[in-house]
């Protein structure tokens, strides 16, 4: 804040104001007193916009920060409890049993748990693929190249049989509008070209012995 000085009419009495005033204490220099205290206090209160000034785009920024990691971590959480609800139809064999269920239909599963929070487009890449067993696991790394594209390649469609081993992944590609957030948040790039954040997640299991078979 300004250190603005009370004028001399403020901090003295009227006999004061006499002795050190040639002519005495008059109407006018009342009156000009009293505006030059309302311009003093205005000044005043002018200091603190322009101290808001330099302190809002900082805060802004932070806020904005705070906001979108949070978002980042929702989504995260969403995507994993999507694909956990969607493994289990593969997992118990209601996905081996239906002649309806395809890829189409396994994505929609996720596309439902996820939205509104993510769209159910490009940026959602799902990719199931079985195994015989734990020992024979092999699976690609989501980010390929030297910018961090998505491997466009995971979108595998194999739901195995009753005790196959099934690895069900699903990456969504994370646009990052904060700022201050991005040398945080950025770990890959778009098709686009631009810097974005891949939130992944999984579920490895073994189907269940749903055919009356034993594991």
């Amino acid at each position: 804040m300004l250190n603005i000085e009370r004028p001399f009419c403020w901090r003295r009495t009227a006999a004061e104001i006499e002795t050190k005033s040639p002519g005495g204490l008059t109407l006018n220099s009342i009156r000009r007193c009293k505006q030059f205290c309302r311009k003093a206090r205005a000044d005043a209160g002018g200091s603190a916009a322009v101290e808001f000034a330099f302190i809002a785009p900082v805060f802004f920024a932070l806020l904005l920060a705070i906001f979108e990691a949070g978002l980042v971590f929702f989504a995260q959480f969403t995507l994993q409890n999507a694909v956990n609800d969607a493994a289990r139809q593969i997992r118990t064999g209601q996905m081996q049993g239906n002649s309806g269920a395809s890829k189409a239909a396994f994505r929609t599963l996720i596309c439902n748990g996820i939205s509104p929070l993510m769209a159910c487009d490009t940026k959602l890449l799902v990719d199931v693929e079985s195994f015989s067993g734990y020992g024979g696991v092999n699976y690609q790394d989501p980010l390929q190249g030297p910018n961090g594209k998505l491997n466009a390649g995971l979108n595998n469609y194999d739901v195995g049989s009753a005790c196959s081993v099934v690895l069900v992944r699903a990456f969504y590609t994370w646009p990052v509008w904060a700022p201050g957030m991005a040398w945080f948040l950025y770990n890959m790039t778009d098709a686009s070209g631009n810097k974005a954040h891949l939130i992944s997640s999984a579920a490895a299991f073994r189907n269940e012995p749903y055919a009356n078979q034993t594991c």
